[in-house]
């Protein structure tokens, strides 16, 4: 799978008005990020909050979290895991659909788990 067109996909998909592939400790594995957005702080507050969840639920000796999702006044910022060194996060906008984009980074997570 070309992680740059899967992620451009998201656009017209679900409304993504950003997206990435990350590693968990914040390096970016392929993105499509509007101008101007610093792609390293981006990554590593991604990475960071994916973290932080996990610890929580650690703590509370629950299961790993599958998403977290940030809720603003203009978009939702979906996080998912996807295995033990990468993540994906997509930033959907007001008009998108934001279930078809946790449907659609699962699918992403099932194929870079496989590689």
């Amino acid at each position: 799978m070309e992680l740059k067109p899967a992620l451009r996909s998201l656009r017209s998909t679900c409304g993504a008005i950003a997206s990435a592939v990350l590693s968990r400790d914040g390096l970016v594995i392929a993105a499509d990020l509007p101008e101007g957005v610093s792609m390293e702080t981006f990554a590593i507050m991604c990475a960071t909050l994916l973290g932080a969840a996990s610890t929580a639920h650690s703590e509370l000796r629950i299961g790993t979290p599958i998403h977290v999702i940030v809720d603003s006044e203009d978009a939702k910022m979906v996080l998912a895991g996807a295995g033990r060194r990468a993540l994906l996060v997509a930033v959907i906008g007001k008009k998108g659909d934001v279930n078809l984009a946790i449907k659609k980074l699962d699918e992403i997570a099932d194929t870079l788990r496989m590689m």
